[in-house]
């Protein structure tokens, strides 16, 4: 574990112009650039031809999250605009159990210009199908940056019918522009359905319906996880050495039923994105929890796949004993947490390909990649500055092999 606590960050940065970042995206979400890495060798063409180069009876994964509008502007009898941007629920703690609140609920936010908002109740009238309510906020509790904020209205609404009404779609903050309407389509998968992220998993952001009924004709499999995508993501690594840094934690669900397609399809299994890459390899290690039998196995803490004295257990092993789990808390869905720091040096125990867009600098993502390839990230993001691939979330899009 020391060694790859002691990788340090300036390792992998590399300049990227702005003009290379995407502001927007392509009128045709399968027209962007494909780069295919296999064998260390790189070659490009375009996204819609994906189904060209996957193995046959391949099984892509699929993150099914929604980015929820969780932008809410306040003003201040001052005139202070306050933002308040909602992280993830806490009472109830619940995704789904919290939209469906009346009346009130509390959320882990961060604030902006706090120092403007010390006390207080903050408010604003909102109208939900012509009917005019009141949204108030108040802080509870403080730690660190983040707030817990008590949300409270007025009408009988739930609190996602508040969101939709009140709230701005948080798009990445590398675009340097504000939210516009065709956002609102453009930053969701077509195939998004539950609601939790502030980020979307751009990944799969060139999928069109017409590209998942190929997949399907060609007799490709498909499975869908949920991975609730945290603002995290777009924190880049500020430390000397990502042993210093905290990774964020996102919380997920998972099926008994594709985890049971997991094991038939051990070898051919394919990631849309990095949250999907990130649910699937967090599940070996709830798998090996339960190994020990460790009764708590509601996370996997960062540093977890490097820690010494880990059960040497197969991905088969792992898998089984989550099911046997499910089925003595007669559950038919895992529900977690991940913290997992995939970085070089990581073995990868259940993606085999993964579809990713272009990160960062300095970004765990990146880091992730580096892992995959088995440190040879330069060659790939060397080949995509060259030949004018665009980057970041509304960029082009890469099928590496591992």
């Amino acid at each position: 574990m020391s060694q790859i606590k002691q990788i340090h960050i300036e390792d992998y940065d590399y300049p990227l112009p702005d003009e290379k970042i995407a502001k927007y995206p392509l009128t045709e979400r399968d027209k962007s650039k494909l780069l295919i890495y296999r064998n260390g060798t790189v070659s490009e063409s375009i996204f819609r031809e994906i189904t060209g180069y996957l193995p046959e009876n391949a099984l892509i994964v699929f993150n099914n999250t929604r980015v929820i509008r969780a932008r809410l502007l306040f003003k201040k009898d001052s005139g202070a605009q306050i933002e308040i941007f909602c992280l993830e629920p806490v009472e109830p703690n619940d995704y789904a159990l919290n939209f469906q609140s009346t009346g009130n609920c509390v959320w882990k936010c961060l604030t902006g210009n706090q120092k403007r908002w010390k006390s207080g109740v903050l408010s604003r009238e909102i109208e939900i199908g012509g009917e005019k309510i009141i949204l108030t906020a108040k802080k509870d509790s403080t730690h660190n940056q983040e707030n817990r904020i008590i949300f409270e209205w007025t009408g009988n609404y739930t609190f996602a019918e508040v969101l939709e009404a009140a709230g701005i779609l948080p798009i990445p903050p590398y675009l340097h522009r504000n939210t516009e309407q065709s956002d609102l389509q453009t930053y969701q998968t077509v195939y998004s359905k539950v609601k939790g992220s502030v980020a979307a998993p751009t990944a799969g952001l060139h999928f069109t319906p017409e590209l998942l009924q190929e997949l399907d004709n060609k007799g490709f499999q498909r499975e869908e996880i949920t991975l609730h995508v945290g603002a995290g993501t777009f924190k880049p690594v500020q430390t000397e050495t990502i042993g210093e840094h905290e990774m964020h934690t996102e919380f997920f669900s998972v099926k008994g039923s594709v985890i049971e397609h997991l094991i038939r399809n051990l070898g051919k299994i394919v990631a849309v994105g990095t949250t999907s890459a990130r649910t699937l390899e967090s599940l070996y290690y709830l798998g090996c929890q339960l190994e020990t039998q460790e009764a708590d196995i509601s996370t996997v803490r960062q540093w977890q796949p490097y820690k010494e004295g880990l059960p040497q257990i197969s991905v088969n092993q792992a898998l089984q004993n989550i099911l046997l789990y499910l089925d003595s808390q007669n559950l038919q869905t895992l529900t977690a947490a991940t913290q997992i720091i995939i970085a070089p040096g990581y073995e990868f125990k259940i993606v085999n390909m993964l579809i990713t867009n272009f990160h960062q600098p300095r970004s765990t993502l990146l880091l992730l990649v580096s892992a995959f390839v088995k440190g040879d990230w330069r060659k790939i993001y060397d080949y995509a500055l060259k030949r004018d691939f665009r980057f970041l979330s509304y960029g082009d899009s890469s099928l590496i092999f591992g």
